[in-house]
């Protein structure tokens, strides 16, 4: 397990009084970026799946979104916000820009939406293409292809220097990598290191790709959110007999994020005007874990909405139990944080330290219009 970072001894007062901020506080009101465009798996889908015919991977029923406006489920995995919707308050939005899925109903009529970003993630996809179902994620590929379908919309409407310019200044943000890893781990339980390293260059090898598809479109600042603790989640502390985390998951995890570091730095150095920050969900999460209650947290092993052990056996049904004080909670399900969670790491990676994002956190990044 990863060792404390003593989060309030890095932050000023003032910056932990912003936690402590009602749940739904205004945003900027001018923002700071034109636009959002965000790609991942379950923990940046806003209701993409919504629209999937297959039956996994969804989460537009109760429990989830009881915390929302109006209560209402809407696709996240979250009693309320995740995280994307915090780092997009944080810029100057409502939330996150809306599911691509439902504007791809009536392109035409609303892809200038698009101008102020969309939302292409999906619950269950990765960066390879054969993780997740076909009929009930969105992969990564696919994902870039309706980004792609976006441009050649707007292309009808607004000059390429224009979009060129929209799309340059706005920001890109990828979350994903985790299903990837449980996947390789569902079906390696014991691998040596040569497979480990073997599959992480794989992954690392598939994200560049994609990273460069999305340059060659026209992004330039990226905004990525590596892997959190795996092997701390619910699910996988209900697989092992000790209930503590699955080590295996967390050193594939921080296999992947210390690579995914690497290749950062190696793409943004030969695409030129490519800038980024690496929001640590990982450290977030690890923080909180290792100081619950520094934070306001009281449990960070059970999950509030679930069954079985840890409340990590299935996940958060309208027949779920689910606990009655959702801020003390560090996961929602059996896999994915609370919106209490989300509130933190949207700050942390937002304004706080180098340990939380780096090499620059997300402010810099977005008020860097150079």
């Amino acid at each position: 397990m990863a060792a404390p970072l003593h989060f309030l001894l890095l932050l000023p007062l003032p910056f932990f009084s912003l936690f402590l901020a009602p749940a739904f506080s205004s945003g900027q009101k001018e923002p700071k970026v034109p636009a959002l465009y965000v790609f991942g798996d379950s923990t940046a889908d806003v209701g993409n799946n919504n629209y999937l015919p297959g039956n996994n991977a969804k989460a537009n029923f109760p429990h989830n979104g009881i915390d929302f406006p109006f209560s209402r489920p809407t696709g996240r995995f979250s009693n309320g916000y995740n995280g994307i919707d915090f780092l997009a308050r944080h810029v100057g939005f409502k939330r996150s820009p809306p599911p691509f899925l439902s504007l791809a109903s009536n392109m035409s009529h609303d892809i200038m939406r698009g101008v102020k970003g969309t939302n292409f993630a999906s619950g269950g996809s990765g960066i390879l293409d054969s993780t997740g179902s076909t009929n009930s994620t969105i992969s990564m590929t696919k994902q870039i292809q309706y980004f792609s379908t976006v441009r050649s919309q707007l292309t009808r409407r607004l000059a390429i220097e224009q979009i060129d310019e929209l799309f340059s200044k706005s920001l890109f943000i990828i979350s994903s990598g985790g299903n990837d890893i449980f996947a390789y781990f569902s079906q390696n339980r014991f691998p040596n290191v040569t497979e480990r390293q073997n599959f992480i260059s794989s992954l690392i090898t598939k994200y560049g790709d994609h990273l460069k598809e999305l340059y060659a479109l026209g992004g330039r600042k990226f905004g990525i959110v590596n892997v959190p603790p795996l092997g701390c989640c619910p699910y996988p502390r209900s697989l092992n007999p000790t209930g503590g985390c699955l080590e295996m998951l967390n050193e594939l995890t921080q296999e992947f994020n210390g690579a995914l570091k690497v290749l950062m730095n190696d793409v943004s150095s030969t695409l030129a005007g490519m800038k980024y920050s690496i929001g640590s969900s990982n450290a977030v999460v690890m923080n909180i874990v290792n100081n619950p209650g520094t934070l306001g947290f009281q449990e960070t092993k059970t999950a509030c909405c679930g069954f079985g052990k840890f409340n990590g056996e299935s996940g958060c049904t309208p027949n779920a139990t689910v606990c009655s004080d959702r801020r003390r909670y560090l996961f929602w399900d059996l896999l994915h944080p609370t919106h209490a969670t989300a509130k933190i790491f949207g700050l942390a990676v937002y304004s706080g330290p180098e340990q939380f994002a780096s090499p620059i956190n997300f402010k810099k990044l977005v008020e860097d219009y150079n």
